[in-house]
């Protein structure tokens, strides 16, 4: 049967040194790992680490030195703003509470927060992508920045949310993280200043998640 998410794993990262290789996860083989993870979530103590939601690909950010201008950058589709309003129902109908919630400057993070229905939404440019307008060492102090994130506590019972982009995750967490795919989440577990992956969910199979717990 195929199922919606990845399988726990034992992956743990030490925050502030990226992985040079990560160890990739299984399917897993029941719902059960479903419902686990609805279980756990609800439980809170994890970091949710969202790419941006499905983006428009003729697009470009044109001035990237000027984020106030939104029509100069690559949005949201129709479809990546339906998927990230019904990962907020979802998220809400498994009883899921959320706390901290961080995106990116970019409009299409920041949006994908918007839409889910997050409150109290912070943009930082630690979660911001520089690409070739910063430099490397700019993009790596944001790689560490993301790390330091992952493995920071949210506040007891709650789940923090970052909201970011493709490189970001990439610079942070290594090339197991290549294919991560726009509106994917990868669940973790922050513990004494590293980070346990849990799980990578697809935006679009929050909604299973949810009903597994009806």
């Amino acid at each position: 049967m195929k199922t919606i998410l990845s399988a726990f794993v034992t992956l743990a990262m030490l925050a502030g040194v990226a992985p040079a290789s990560a160890q990739k996860s299984q399917p897993a083989g029941s719902i059960d790992g479903t419902v686990g993870l609805a279980q756990a979530l609800r439980a809170g103590g994890h970091v949710i680490l969202v790419r941006h939601g499905a983006t428009f690909s003729n697009q470009a950010d044109t001035d990237p030195f000027n984020l106030a201008d939104v029509a100069k950058q690559r949005n949201l589709n129709d479809k990546g703003k339906e998927l990230a309003k019904a990962f907020g129902q979802a998220i809400r109908a498994a009883g899921v509470p959320v706390g901290e919630v961080y995106t990116s400057q970019f409009n299409r993070a920041y949006e994908t927060a918007v839409l889910a229905g997050f409150k109290g939404i912070e943009t930082t440019v630690d979660l911001s992508e520089g690409g070739l307008v910063v430099t490397p060492d700019e993009n790596n102090r944001r790689a560490k920045a993301l790390r330091d994130m992952l493995a920071k506590a949210p506040d007891k019972g709650k789940n923090d949310i970052l909201i970011t982009h493709k490189p970001n995750i990439v610079d942070a967490l290594g090339q197991d993280w290549f294919d991560v795919k726009e509106g994917e989440a990868s669940i973790f577990k922050p513990e004494g200043g590293k980070y346990r992956l849990l799980a990578r969910v697809q935006m679009e199979d929050w909604p299973k998640l949810a009903a597994s717990m009806r």
